[in-house]
């Protein structure tokens, strides 16, 4: 890979381990548009519980994982909110990245492999393909 290709990366890298580390702490805390859709046809109190009515929310449940190390996004065991949702969002980002890093590595060693009759080259060391674009320069510059 280049050196413009590893700065573009590590750059896309950074601004992502930024919002998911900073700006994330600032997201709404208010409920999004499933939320506030499930909670239709309830009451709730100022702590989000229902207290009267009937909706779909009542028979929500919690999550099979929900007591997990980075549930509700945050990390278990770290007291302030700030940091915890911050370390949530970049363990979040570099698992997404080491994830998809080891994917497209996986991909790029098997694309390169080659077979007896994939890349012949020309008696000069140049593949067919580089042959045809030198002649076709040859053949527009003269």
């Amino acid at each position: 890979m280049k050196n413009r290709s590893w700065a573009f990366l590590a750059g896309g890298l950074l601004v992502a381990l930024l919002l998911a580390g900073v700006v994330s702490n600032y997201a709404s805390s208010h409920p999004d548009g499933l939320d506030s859709s499930l909670l239709k046809g309830c009451t709730v109190d100022a702590d989000d519980n229902i207290v009267g009515g009937s909706c779909p929310a009542q028979r929500a449940r919690d999550h099979e994982l929900a007591d997990g190390p980075l549930a509700d996004y945050g990390v278990r065991g770290v007291q302030n909110s700030f940091v915890s949702t911050g370390l949530s969002g970049v363990l979040g980002v570099l698992v997404t990245f080491a994830i998809g890093a080891g994917g497209f590595w996986l991909l790029r060693r098997r694309g390169t492999t080659l077979t007896d009759g994939d890349a012949t080259t020309s008696a000069e060391g140049a593949t067919p393909a580089e042959d045809d674009a030198a002649t076709a320069r040859a053949g527009t510059a003269g």
